[in-house]
């Protein structure tokens, strides 16, 4: 694998880790499947590269992109508490209709932004190699991301919707509003994976609405690689986790895709990223098989 093809990896697998942030926050902690993020992560990208093209500042660009994430969470989540409709079929719902609004936006399946300043532009001139800027920047972003998402679920705010992930009519008895809390959790997971998209069409130089496709897989795939490599309870660990685990899944691919005696195309990247997922899935319980031989042994 050569250095270009490796920062890449690693770069987008930091793009991803804010995905695989977002995925955790609605699997794991509130027990929500949300397919909502395969229309967010365009979404985001698409409101960033729109609002570029259009004259406006890219950090303006990109909090706006943040607030359109979070009102397609609120759509998903409102849909499913407010009339009962089946989580991941209010999501599904979303999700499509996302598709529409994103062409909407862009007014066209695709926009470039080659020559559009960036959030990255001013720190282009800093000196230090093109090839690592991106990353760097990545890395801040994301620690920024994990801190706030820590510091959030440890709160009361974030107490609370870890109960009602939990066992929700315990929290409901606790006198926790069950339902605003799914709201706002969902609202802020597809905000974070936004934030991905609009970073991601920023760092590649483009935006399209297919950019979306697979997002959820991508997450998960993070998440449980994250969790099969860094197994703990520990709150700060399962988040280091997810972003260990999505930089480690792209890293896994590109070399799967690098490696000749394999004879993979970039045709086959779908195939590589369900062999290890699959790989990832198998290996605790056999792990757990082993251990158990050897206790009974």
């Amino acid at each position: 694998m050569s250095q270009i093809a490796l920062v890449g990896a690693v770069e987008l697998g930091l793009v991803y880790a804010l995905v695989a942030l977002g995925v955790y926050l609605s699997f794991r902690v509130l027990d929500f499947p949300d397919l909502t993020v395969d229309g967010s992560f365009p979404l985001g990208a698409a409101v960033a590269a729109t609002m570029i093209v259009s004259g406006f500042d890219p950090w303006l660009a990109t909090f706006v992109a943040i607030i359109a994430g979070g009102l397609a969470g609120f759509a998903t989540a409102f849909v499913s508490v407010r009339f009962g409709v089946l989580h991941l079929l209010a999501s599904i719902l979303t999700m499509i209709a996302l598709f529409s609004v994103n062409l909407r936006i862009m007014g066209r399946p695709n926009v470039a932004l080659l020559t559009q300043e960036t959030v990255l532009t001013p720190f282009l001139d800093l000196g230090l190699d093109d090839l690592w800027v991106r990353p760097l920047f990545l890395a801040v972003i994301v620690l920024v991301a994990l801190i706030g998402l820590a510091w959030f679920l440890r709160s009361e705010t974030g107490l609370a919707m870890r109960a009602t992930g939990a066992n929700p009519r315990m929290a409901r008895a606790q006198g926790v509003r069950v339902g605003a809390q799914v709201i706002a959790g969902v609202m802020l997971s597809n905000a974070l994976v936004s934030l991905a998209g609009a970073l991601f069409a920023q760092t590649n130089g483009f935006a399209d609405v297919t950019s979306g496709v697979g997002t959820i897989v991508v997450g998960l795939a993070a998440v449980i690689v994250g969790e099969t490599v860094m197994p703990s309870r520990r709150l700060w660990v399962a988040l280091v986790s997810c972003i260990a685990g999505a930089v480690i899944y792209r890293l896994a691919v590109q070399l799967a895709l690098s490696a000749d005696f394999l004879g993979l195309q970039a045709s086959d990247l779908n195939l590589a990223t369900a062999l290890l997922v699959l790989v990832a899935l198998v290996l605790p319980k056999l792990r757990g098989r082993a251990l158990g031989r050897r206790a009974r042994a």
